[in-house]
């Protein structure tokens, strides 16, 4: 087989070239693909009776991506979603290949016709006011972390941000003036750039704990004095709702993520009053179909309390903070 037939200097193009170089994806992004391709070539490798480095394109069949899917729900135990991604990225370097190698092309329509899964999206898990208000005052603000935290909860809910958005957001993002309001320039996905505003109690929060830094620094850093993981940032967060459960058992019954929070506040932003277009922009969503689904969960809630209520002649009040 011609050198142009083997699979690994194709992966390494991908990765290298099309993804950063042309494509100039995000860092995780990149991490995203880099992490299917060294979950599958160990076990396409392993099927094919071959060393890794001696794959070629067509030792990666179609059956063998099947079973590398199996493999994946039913050995390392990964969900549905996950399993579409790992899918996703190697329909994309079918492609990639195809478009550079005709005689691929056939192979390449193989690999595509492997299908994603169907499945049940899982109902959008929020807090409600009350169980939102105990995760915020969780923290020990006595403490210079617990400072730290109840500001990146309370810019978490206020912004509605992404995990990703919040460990990598730089002081110089913050326009901040004591006890008035202020915004952050946020890079979501696909790089975009989007302004959200702040409450005056979080400009407080976020001037207390960048005070005396540089623009370049990052906002939320960890005890090492570098910036704050995603990882960091759930595992606080698994902390204090453990601490919020001892008021409101309700938070142990469900799984609260950073994501269960950015739900929160398209939930709360709903109720208040706010558009949908609105609410889109906020949260970065580049379709409104994705915005949407707060609406659907906001209805169905509606139609509960409306099931179980026998004063028809109250009007519930808007959410000031909103």
């Amino acid at each position: 087989m011609s050198k142009s037939g083997s699979l690994g200097p194709w992966v390494k193009r991908f990765l290298l070239d099309h993804l950063v170089e042309e494509r100039n994806l995000s860092r995780n992004t990149q991490r995203s693909y880099r992490d299917t391709f060294a979950l599958l070539m160990p076990y396409a490798a392993a099927a094919q009776n071959k060393p890794v480095d001696r794959l070629d394109v067509f030792d990666l069949s179609s059956d063998v991506l099947r079973g590398f899917l199996d493999h994946l729900e039913q050995n390392r135990r990964c969900s549905i979603r996950t399993r579409n991604q790992r899918l996703a990225a190697v329909h994309a370097m079918a492609r990639f290949i195809a478009e550079r190698s005709p005689e691929h092309i056939a192979w390449c329509s193989q690999i595509r016709a492997v299908p994603f899964k169907r499945f049940t999206r899982n109902e959008l898990s929020y807090l409600d006011k009350p169980e939102m208000d105990a995760l915020l005052a969780a923290p020990n603000r006595r403490t210079e972390q617990g400072c730290r935290d109840h500001a990146l909860l309370l810019f978490l809910y206020n912004s509605g941000a992404r995990v990703s958005e919040a460990a990598s957001l730089l002081i110089g993002d913050l326009n901040l003036r004591p006890n008035q309001l202020g915004n952050v320039q946020l890079r979501g996905k696909g790089r975009k750039m989007r302004r959200c505003p702040l409450w005056p109690a979080t400009v407080d929060a976020l001037l207390t704990l960048v005070r005396n830094r540089s623009a370049n620094q990052p906002v939320f850093l960890n005890r090492l004095g570098d910036a704050i993981t995603r990882h960091g940032i759930h595992w606080m967060l698994r902390n204090h709702v453990r601490t919020a459960s001892a008021s409101h058992p309700s938070l142990l019954r469900r799984p609260i993520s950073p994501h269960a929070i950015r739900h929160t506040t398209a939930t709360h932003l709903l109720r208040a009053g706010v558009d949908i277009n609105t609410i889109r922009a906020w949260l970065g969503h580049v379709s409104i179909d994705t915005t949407n689904i707060y609406a659907e969960v906001d209805l169905q809630r509606k139609a509960e309390v409306l099931a179980h209520s026998n004063d028809f002649s109250t009007t519930p009040t808007t959410n000031q903070r909103w």
